[in-house]
C-alpha cells in the first residue's frame, strides 16, 4: 500500500482554483472509540476495509493505541485510550464513539497552518515534522466545530506505511473489498443559529465556496426539517455540508444528534463506490443495517428520475434511492447509526454524473429516520 493518497477525479462542476489552501485530498480519518481493536474488527468483518498499519505500547506509545484501517483511498484510523485520565477518554465520555480527526493530504503543512491561523482559525496543533526510517512528515491542525480538528499532513519526503510511528499491521484475516472508494463528503451537525458561523468560517478562514444551500422548506417532513448549506474547497475534492436544526413538531434528526452526541460534530461520513448494487449487497450480507425505504418510493421512481441504467426491482430490494440533477444521476443508501448512540452513520453513494445531494430523497430519507427515531423514543 502506498503511503501517498490517490488523487480523486474532480467533477466538471469545480475548476482548480488558485486558493491559498490548496488540498489533495482527504488522508484519514480518525475516530475516538472505546475499544479500537474491535472496533478494527467491525470495520473489516463488516465493511470490507483490510488492516494496515498499528500503534500502542510496542511501537513506544503509553497512553492510547490506534488500528489503522483502509479500503482503496480510504483510510480509517481507530484509537482508544489505554488508561484512564486521558483527553481520548474524556472525549469518548463527553461523545461517545466518533470522528475526532479529518487529516487534510496537503503540499505545505506549514503554509496551512499560517495561511488559516492569519484568517482566525484557533491552533490545534502547530507544525510539527515527525520521521523515523521511512522520511519524514510535516503536520500541523486546527479547531472546527465542536471538538472536531483538521489536520493537515504533508507526505512530499515520507515512505512508510502511514505515519512515523507506526508500524505495518499484518493479519491473517482480510476479507475482501466491498468497493468502497473514496470519501465523497462528510456532513456536520451544529448548534441552532452556528450554520453560518461555520460556513464563514470554512470561507473565510479555509477558502471554501457555498455550491449548495437547502432551507426548511427543502428539508423537512410533517414533524421535522433542518438547514443545510454545502462547503466545496476550490477543486472540489473536499465537500463538507453543514447541518443546522430547523422548528419543526417534534425533535428533528439532528437535535437528536446534538443531545446523543453532546455537540457539534461530523454526522456522517458519505463513501463512493462504483456499484453501488454489488457494494450494498457484501454490505447487507456482512451484517450492516440500512434505513427502511417504503416500496411505494419506487413506484413513480421512473417518472421522476428519467431512464437510468440499473434495474428498479434491484433497487427496490436493496432500498437504493436516485435522484437526477443537470448533470446526471445518484444513487444513494444510509446506514443505521454504527454506535451505540444514535449518532454517526455512513452514505454509501454512486455518482453517475451528478454533483448533487440527493435533494429529490430528501423527504423520503427524513421519513426514514423519523420512523428509527420513532422507535427510539426520541422524535
Amino acid at each position: 500500500m502506498a503511503n501517498t493518497p490517490e488523487l480523486q477525479v474532480v467533477p466538471k462542476m469545480f475548476k482548480e482554483a488558485q486558493d491559498f489552501l490548496p488540498i489533495n485530498g482527504t488522508d484519514y480519518i480518525e475516530l475516538y472509540v472505546g475499544n479500537a481493536k474491535q472496533a478494527a474488527h467491525f470495520y473489516k468483518t463488516a465493511f470490507g476495509f483490510q488492516s494496515l498499519a498499528y500503534a500502542g505500547l510496542e511501537t513506544g506509545l503509553k497512553d492510547r493505541e490506534s488500528y489503522v484501517v483502509v479500503q482503496d483511498k480510504i483510510r480509517l484510523v481507530l484509537t482508544s485510550p489505554l488508561k484512564g485520565g486521558t483527553d481520548i477518554g474524556r472525549h469518548i465520555d463527553m461523545h461517545g464513539d466518533g470522528v475526532k480527526v479529518v487529516a487534510l493530504w496537503v503540499d505545505d503543512a506549514r503554509a496551512a497552518y499560517r495561511e488559516t491561523i492569519a484568517r482566525g482559525a484557533e491552533s490545534y496543533l502547530e507544525p510539527e515534522t515527525i520521521s523515523d526510517n521511512f522520511g519524514e512528515i510535516v503536520r500541523s491542525g486546527i479547531y472546527t466545530y465542536g471538538e472536531t480538528v483538521h489536520l493537515f499532513i504533508e507526505r512530499n519526503n515520507y515512505d512508510g506505511i502511514f505515519l512515523p510511528g507506526y508500524k505495518e499491521w499484518n493479519t491473517v484475516y482480510n476479507p475482501s473489498s466491498t468497493g468502497l472508494k473514496y470519501v465523497d463528503h462528510m456532513v456536520g451537525n451544529v448548534e441552532l443559529g452556528e450554520m453560518n458561523k461555520w460556513v464563514d468560517f470554512y470561507e473565510k478562514v479555509m477558502g471554501f465556496t457555498q455550491i449548495l444551500s437547502f432551507d426548511d422548506k427543502d428539508i423537512s417532513t410533517e414533524y421535522t426539517a433542518l438547514m443545510s448549506k454545502v462547503m466545496s474547497n476550490g477543486n472540489g475534492r473536499i465537500k463538507f455540508p453543514i447541518n443546522e436544526p430547523a422548528a419543526g413538531q417534534k425533535k428533528s434528526q439532528v437535535e437528536e444528534y446534538l443531545d446523543f452526541y453532546g455537540g457539534s460534530g461530523v454526522q456522517h461520513i458519505a463513501v463512493a463506490t462504483d456499484d453501488i448494487l454489488f457494494t450494498v449487497t457484501e454490505l447487507q450480507n456482512r451484517g450492516v443495517e440500512f434505513l427502511y425505504v417504503p416500496t411505494t418510493y419506487y413506484d413513480t421512481l421512473q417518472e421522476r428520475v428519467g431512464e437510468i441504467d440499473e434495474d428498479i426491482d434491484s433497487l427496490k430490494r436493496l432500498g437504493i434511492l436516485v435522484d437526477r440533477d443537470d448533470e446526471g444521476y445518484l444513487l444513494q443508501i444510509f446506514t443505521k447509526p454504527v454506535e451505540p448512540r444514535p449518532t454517526m452513520f455512513f452514505e454509501i453513494i454512486q455518482r453517475k454524473g451528478a454533483n448533487s445531494f440527493g435533494k429529490g430523497n430528501f423527504k423520503a430519507l427524513f421519513e426514514a429516520i423519523e420512523r428509527e427515531q420513532a422507535v427510539r423514543g426520541t422524535l
